[in-house]
C-alpha cells in the first residue's frame, strides 16, 4: 500500500504509477500495461508518444532471493552520527554489501507509518567516493544517511554490482564518453550492448527480511525500487522524495531520469 506517489501527476509519474500499480496487484512488473493498453515484454522500453521510456524492471521472486549471512560488524560514527555497519554476504560470492543502521533495536517514532526508513543505495565509486558532478549519488547518500540520524531510527543498504545500473566501472566510463559525444545515458547503456537498467535488489530483500522488516518507508525517487520490494512482499507504506540540487555537470542526467526512466523528479528546464 503506498502512500503519495504521483500526486503531482507529472508526465512522467505517470508511468511510474502504472508500473507501482503492477507490483501492488501482485502483477510481474515486467509485464506491466501502459496507458495505452499494450503489455510490455521484458526489458522493453515503453514508448510514450514518440518518446522512449524507461524499462520495466525484474520482479523479485522468492526463487532470486540469494541465501545471505551477516559477515561482520561493528559501530561506525560518522558525520551525521554513530551507526551500526554491517557487512552482508551472497552464498558463494565475495561481493559484500554493506547496512549501516540506526535504532534499530526502538519502537517506530510517533507520528509515522510503522515502516522503517529505508535508502537503497547503489554502488557508485564516482560519485559516492571521488565526489563525481556527472550524477547525484554521492550528495543522495550523504542526504540519506542525515535523514536516518535526523529520525533516530533506518537502515541504509548500500548494494554492490550495481555500478553503471549494473555495468560495471569500465563500461561506465566508456558510456562516459558516448554522453560527451551527445548520448543520454539510457542510449549510452544500449549502444554498448548492456541493458538501460540491469541492477537486482533481491539482496536488498534477503536483508529485509533477515532483520525482520516486513514494511518500509522507502527514501528513493524511483519506482522500479518499490515495484521491487512490493513485488518480493516487503509493503512500501510510503514513499519519500529524495531529492538533491541540480547542478551543470548532471542536468541532462537528471533530465533523463525523469523524462525517460519515470523518476519522481522535478521536472528540469
Amino acid at each position: 500500500m503506498i502512500e503519495g506517489w504521483g500526486v503531482e501527476q507529472r508526465e512522467a509519474d505517470t508511468w511510474g504509477v502504472h508500473l507501482l500499480d503492477a507490483a501492488k496487484q501482485g502483477l510481474d512488473p515486467n509485464h506491466a500495461v501502459a496507458h495505452a493498453g499494450t503489455p510490455l515484454r521484458a526489458g522493453q522500453v515503453a514508448e510514450c508518444g514518440d518518446k522512449p521510456h524507461f524499462p520495466m524492471s525484474q520482479a523479485v521472486s522468492a526463487s532470486s532471493i540469494p541465501n545471505i549471512r551477516c559477515t561482520g560488524q561493528a559501530p561506525l560514527p560518522t558525520v551525521h552520527g554513530e551507526f551500526l555497519a554491517q557487512v552482508y554476504q551472497c552464498e558463494g560470492e565475495a561481493l559484500e554489501h554493506m547496512v549501516l543502521s540506526l535504532g534499530l533495536d526502538q519502537p517506530a517514532a510517533a507520528g509515522t507509518l510503522g515502516g522503517v526508513l529505508l535508502r537503497m543505495h547503489s554502488e557508485c565509486a564516482t560519485g559516492d567516493l571521488f565526489g563525481s558532478l556527472r550524477c547525484d549519488c554521492g550528495p543522495q547518500l550523504s542526504l540519506a544517511l542525515e535523514r536516518i540520524a535526523k529520525e533516530g531510527r533506518g537502515l541504509l543498504i548500500y548494494l554492490r554490482g550495481h555500478e553503471g545500473r549494473g555495468i560495471g566501472l569500465a563500461q561506465k566510463l566508456a558510456a562516459y564518453q558516448l554522453q560527451d559525444r551527445g548520448l543520454d545515458t539510457v542510449d549510452a547503456n544500449r549502444a554498448l550492448g548492456h541493458p538501460v537498467d540491469s541492477r537486482d535488489y533481491g539482496v536488498a530483500v534477503a536483508i529485509l527480511q533477515q532483520l525482520g522488516f516486513r514494511s518500509v518507508r522507502l527514501m528513493s525517487n524511483n519506482p522500479r525500487k518499490a515495484a521491487a520490494l512490493e513485488s518480493a512482499g516487503i509493503d512500501v507504506l510510503e514513499r519519500s522524495a529524495h531529492e538533491v540540487p541540480a547542478q551543470s555537470h548532471n542536468r541532462r542526467y537528471l533530465q533523463t531520469k525523469h523524462q525517460r526512466m519515470g523518476h519522481f523528479l522535478t521536472p528540469i528546464l
